[in-house]
Parts: structure tokens; sequence; C-alpha cells
């Protein structure tokens, strides 16, 4: 309600997101646990499960990723080359921290948080990601970030779609192209 524009309340220097389940095509229909926190141009993310895709998975055709033109490219470079720094970018599995200068880098390209001159400002948000999230019980910061897995995936058509689909079942995934499915998980 503020006239004002910026920052009007300078206790108010952060935004903390975060990612649990917006996708189906992975086993048992987890997701990709993701907490994360922006302030004074850094961002830094946590990934929980690092062995898991971030975008679904690849036999199901990164079901967290609609089709496109630039997926489409970006999946036939990998197919065609082996490997694409632009796949690894968009579909890979992550590291467990991520550290983005967002004023130099704003497309998170450059990942600081294995740089020793950064340590300092990674571990500081880290500290206070986690301490506003436990003010909050998110689960994840209360040792039971498994609660989320355990939901039953509101949609019954499309529950159990990994297993489902690798069993042969003709399932409707109607926001991807039939190229976007891997006859294999790439390594």
């Amino acid at each position: 309600r503020s006239s004002r524009s910026g920052q009007v309340d300078p206790t108010r220097d952060y935004v903390l997101v975060g990612k649990e389940r917006t996708d189906i095509g992975r086993p048992n229909d987890v997701g990709y646990p993701i907490r994360g926190i922006v302030r004074n141009g850094l961002l830094y993310l946590r990934n929980y499960e690092i062995d898991r895709w971030p975008t679904g998975n690849p036999e199901t055709g990164y079901l967290d990723c609609d089709a496109g033109a630039t997926k489409t490219l970006i999946l036939q470079e990998r197919r065609e080359k082996g490997s694409s720094l632009y796949w690894d970018l968009g579909f890979g599995k992550r590291v467990s921290e991520e550290l983005y200068d967002l004023r130099n880098d704003p497309d998170c390209v450059n990942n600081l948080a294995a740089e020793r001159r950064w340590e300092s400002r990674k571990s500081s948000l880290r500290r206070l990601m986690e301490r506003k999230l436990k003010q909050q019980q998110d689960p994840r910061q209360t040792g039971d970030g498994a609660i989320f897995d355990r939901y039953l995936y509101a949609d019954p058509a499309n529950r159990d779609f990994y297993n489902r689909f690798l069993r042969g079942e003709k399932l409707r995934a109607g926001w991807v192209l039939d190229s976007d499915f891997e006859k294999s998980p790439p390594r």
C-alpha cells in the first residue's frame, strides 16, 4: 500500500524460494526438492535430492519442461555429440549447492558455490535461509522432508506415470513431443 517504490521496508531484504513437486514422470511420483534465497544480488540454491533428474526423468521425456524448439535442439545436440553444456544446464543432474551472482550472471550459468572466494557469502546465505525455513517449520529443515514424497499425486490419471509408462501403457503427456523421450537415460 506504499506510495514509494523499491525496497520500502529495510528488514525485507531477501526472498525465499522453493519447489517440491511440479511434475510427473519420476519413479514413485517423487519431486525435485529445492530451497533457495535471493539477497544482495546473489541466488543461493540447495538441491536436496541430487540423485534425481531436476526436469523429470529422461526416459519419460523430461516432463517438467514443455515441448518447444529450444528443448528439441538441446536434446538433439546432446544425442548427436554425446554431451552438451546446454543440456547439462537445462536437464542434467545438479550439485547440492548452487550460488549465482545475478548482477554479472543473470542467466545463472556460472555456479560459484565451489569457489573459495565465495564461501563466506554462500555460508551466510545458507544460514539465513535455513534459519528462516526452520522458523516457518519447513519439513526440509525439521527432518521430515520426505513427507512431500509420500503425498498422493493429485491427478489420478497420471499417478505412477513412470512405472506405467515403462510397462508400455499408452499415457498422454500432451505437453511434450514423442521425440523428447530418451531411449535410455544419459549417464
